[in-house]
């Protein structure tokens, strides 16, 4: 019944971007009485799931499927860095748009490193999203899949790879671009 009620929490959250009052609590888990609301948030303080501020308002601390966000870090020179609790985030609601038309598809080969998709990352696509010039594509081209530059040359639409060891694609028959390169993840470890 916990869980249901974190996972009712995470929820609003995700949609409201932000912690329900102790009457929408009372709304969504179908707790009738305040006190009710009051065990069941000590429940959650307790678990470490969410926290109360000075003022008493309770706020995200680990909700499911969501990701802290702990400020900022320099990438040119060196800055004093200060952990603090900015917000929380899922990895879903930061690069997904359009959740139906949006999937992954792991990379093989090099002909896009120079554009830092290396192989065995995974990207995130979109269906659906019109492709303009200069867009990472997944297309279909002489009855062939790839991923390359779409660009223009000469008036035409041409797929340039991002490694100078390839060729640009000039499309003979035909073109098709089923989705559109969103994002680009690779795992570390």
């Amino acid at each position: 019944m916990q869980k249901d009620y974190e996972k009712k929490l995470c929820k609003f959250y995700q949609k409201n971007r932000r912690m329900p009052s102790f009457r929408e609590i009372g709304l969504i888990t179908g707790l009738k009485s305040t006190n009710a609301v009051s065990k069941l948030i000590d429940r959650l303080v307790a678990r470490g799931v969410i926290k109360k501020d000075a003022t008493g308002k309770i706020i995200p601390k680990r909700l499911p499927g969501a990701t802290r966000i702990l400020g900022t870090v320099a990438a040119g020179f060196p800055s004093p860095a200060e952990e603090e609790l900015v917000d929380t985030i899922t990895i879903d609601e930061f690069l997904i748009a359009n959740k139906e038309a949006t999937y992954m598809l792991k990379v093989s080969g090099d002909s896009m490193i120079e554009a830092g998709i290396h192989p065995g990352d995974m990207v995130l696509v979109e269906r659906n999203r019109s492709p303009k010039e200069g867009d990472i594509v997944i297309a279909e081209v002489d009855k062939e899949w790839t991923m390359k530059y779409l660009k223009k040359q000469d008036g035409r639409l041409v797929l340039e790879p991002a490694n100078k060891k390839y060729k640009t694609i000039i499309p003979g028959d035909e073109l098709k671009i089923a989705a559109v390169v969103i994002a680009v993840i690779r795992k570390y470890h």
